[in-house]
Formats: C-alpha cells, structure tokens, sequence
C-alpha cells in the first residue's frame, strides 16, 4: 500500500492515488487537511486491515534540512520502526544530492539509496559522492519517467557511464525486455534479404521509442557524448522519431512498399495526412534511400561507412 505524507507540495497526495490506480496498487485515500503522523497512525491501522504486507511512506520532499520537517520524519520512523528508511536523489543536482544525504544520514539514519533521473546527462556521478559520504548502499536507479524505468544498481555499469564508456549490459537487458521479439527476427530476415520498406522502419521506430527514444537508448551507448553532439548538428530529436512516425502513417500501402512513387502531388497529400511541411517529407525520403543503400551494402556483406553516425546521413538530415 503507497501513503502520501506530502501535504505541503500541492497535488502530491493526488499525483501518487493516480499513480497507484493506473498501476493497480492499493493506496490510502486521502483525507482533507489531515497531518503527516495523523494519516500516519492511520496508515498503520488500515495495513492492519486490509492484509497490506508491504507498505511505503512517501514523504515531502526536501532539498534542504529543514527542522520541523526532519522532527516530523523522526516521528514517522518511530511510529512505524520501517524495515528501510530510503533516501531518493536526483542524480543531476550533483553535490547538492550529497549534501542532502549527509544531512538525511545523520538526522534519521537511512539505510539505503535510490538515484533518480541517471538517464540524464549527469550519468549518475552523484553516486560516488553518495556512497562515499554516507556509507550506505545505492539500491535502485530511475532511468525514466514511467513507473518500470526502474532497474538495480550495478556500480561498474554507472562506472561505465560516467567515464563514457556506456552500459552496453543494461541496454540489452531492456532491449530483450521492451522489444517484440517476434518483429525483431521478422526484420532481422528481411534486412539480411536487402528488403527494407517504410513499414520496416515504421518497426524501428516504434521499437526504439519503447526503449525511451533516441536519447534513452543513447545513454547507455559507448562515445555517447560523440553521438550527442552529431545529433545536435544535424538536428536530430525525438520529435523528428514522431513526424517520422506521422509521415509513414499518411502514406499507403503501395506508397510504403515503393517510396519511388510518391511524386509532389503524393507529396502534398502526405503533408496534409500527417500535419507537417512538405520539406520534413522530403527530408524522410533522404534519410530512407540512405538507410535503404545502407542495408543493402550490409546485406551483400559490404562496408558501411565510418563513424558512430554515417557522414552521409546526417549530411542529408541536415
């Protein structure tokens, strides 16, 4: 069962009753105007009766020692003598993170650590400062926004990613749990035959955006700094993955299977179906014969060009 003692923040109390109700995990409701111990001591009594076995207290926020607020989770660990008192950090407010975990340490004793948002930039560098100012172990890291952007703490693999060597572990271990796999062997068959359509890349998209898009699937790649900065130049995004993804909807059969085809009038009526300029439609039919000559050297066993993006894609994505 969740609780939300956040009473301060608005619409924190609401934000976690919709979280545990799209997620199909008991909560307590909420009663107006009602104080941390109060709901609490109510808390505990509800456990009791309706058999929670398991049961999180979410507390407000802090990014700061606060005293009455640390009087009140003093009290709350007392009441409820919990098996784990977690701390949760924001990866990328750096020594802010460490400085607030020093404080949390001494104040309430915690006994573990969950870094968020490690999918960021910032990599998770805070985790060393953590782990060296608290002695206490980093459980769990949030990689995301959804509810199963939640992985274990490996620390060689944060290793990696902070010296930008990437976590080429983990990115598997997503992949084979977020991709269909049956669409990954259909298309691994019909790029090794040199047979690549839009539907085909229609696949590749949707399969990279269950992987957190572009920059979710980047963060975990070697060179990824390298990878970042030629996708900056050639203004590559996520939002192009979705009018990518829009243009391809709009076209027909026919015009999927043989881009040839698609001529200015087609064009125009692309443009129109998926609510983007004609420019972005020419720009998808660049990057698709590239990728297209791309496989087909791959599948006759040639080279592909070097580098981490081919120059002659992002030259004609620019």
């Amino acid at each position: 069962m969740l609780v939300s003692l956040d009473v301060y923040r608005p619409a924190a109390q609401e934000q976690l009753k919709i979280l545990s109700e799209s997620n199909n995990i008991n909560h307590l409701p909420i009663v107006e105007n009602q104080m941390p111990i109060d709901i609490t001591k109510r808390a505990m009594n509800a456990a009791n009766l309706n058999g929670s076995d398991i049961v999180i207290f979410d507390t407000a926020g802090r990014t700061q020692l606060d005293l009455p607020m640390m009087s009140e989770i003093k009290q709350v660990k007392e009441m409820t003598k919990p098996a784990e008192t977690i701390l949760v950090v924001d990866s990328l407010t750096g020594q802010i993170a460490a400085n607030v975990a020093k404080e949390f340490n001494s104040a309430v004793d915690i006994t573990s650590i969950i870094l968020t948002r490690v999918d960021g930039d910032g990599r998770g560098g805070a985790a060393l400062s953590m782990k060296q100012i608290t002695g206490k172990p980093i459980k769990y890291i949030g990689v995301g926004e959804k509810i199963d952007d939640f992985e274990l703490f490996h620390p060689d693999r944060i290793a990696n990613r902070i010296l930008g060597m990437g976590d080429v572990v983990s990115l598997v271990e997503k992949a084979s749990q977020d991709l269909d796999q049956e669409k990954i062997k259909k298309t691994e068959e019909e790029l090794k035959k040199g047979f690549f359509t839009m539907d085909t890349y229609l696949s590749q998209l949707r399969q990279m955006k269950k992987m957190g898009g572009m920059e979710g699937v980047m963060s975990m790649l070697p060179g990824v700094n390298k990878v970042k900065a030629q996708m900056e130049n050639s203004s590559i995004d996520e939002h192009m993955l979705t009018e990518n993804e829009a243009i391809i909807l709009s076209m027909t059969k026919e015009e999927k299977e043989n881009p040839k085809i698609i001529s200015g009038s087609r064009r125009k009526r692309i443009s129109s179906g998926a609510g983007v300029e004609v420019s972005k439609i020419n720009k998808l039919l660049k990057q698709f014969r590239m990728m297209s000559d791309m496989m087909k050297r791959m599948s006759q066993g040639k080279k592909i060009p070097s580098g981490t993006i081919p120059n002659e894609i992002l030259n004609q994505l620019k």
